[in-house]
């Protein structure tokens, strides 16, 4: 079956079964390989994209569920990079593996896209289900809170 979507702002049509798992496609078809394979049932939050703007575990997800769906991996959040959340991982020295950090990125993102300031436990919601084997939670909670800060920085001068 053809499934037609959108991808980091590109359109696809992938001839695929319709119940292949959006990470199969994503990885394999379109050889975006910044989205991970963790667990497989969704647990662990390494297969994050947004489909529409919202966080989704692709390995989950049919691909027959995001035809004429606007989906935005790792590689599509920021043409350059710089999105405040990837500018802070870094800054923040947030990964220790890395592995997970694409999903807890783009995980993060959603979060900020409809809560620009979250308190604390606003985080602590949002990422949880979000897995790090090297415990980095810490550090990714400093991080989301440097890229608030960031973002605020960033549309002040843009207002300048």
């Amino acid at each position: 079956m053809s499934i037609k979507f959108e991808i980091n702002g590109l359109s696809v049509e992938l001839d695929v079964p319709d119940d292949t798992p959006l990470l199969w496609a994503v990885r394999d078809e379109l050889n975006l390989k910044g989205t991970k394979f963790g667990c497989g049932i969704g647990l662990c939050g390494a297969c994050t994209v947004h489909v529409d703007g919202v966080a989704q575990r692709s390995c989950i997800t049919p691909l027959a569920n995001v035809a004429g769906s606007n989906i935005t991996t790792i590689e599509g959040l920021s043409e350059n990079g710089d999105h405040p959340l990837q500018r802070a991982w870094v800054e923040a020295q947030t990964p220790q593996c890395g592995y997970c950090q694409s999903g807890q990125i783009m995980q993060a993102a959603s979060l900020l896209a409809y809560n620009a300031d979250p308190s604390d436990a606003e985080i602590e919601t949002a990422m949880n289900g979000n897995l790090c084997r090297c415990m980095a939670y810490v550090r990714i909670k400093k991080a989301i809170k440097l890229a608030v800060i960031n973002a605020a920085a960033q549309q002040e001068t843009q207002n300048a």
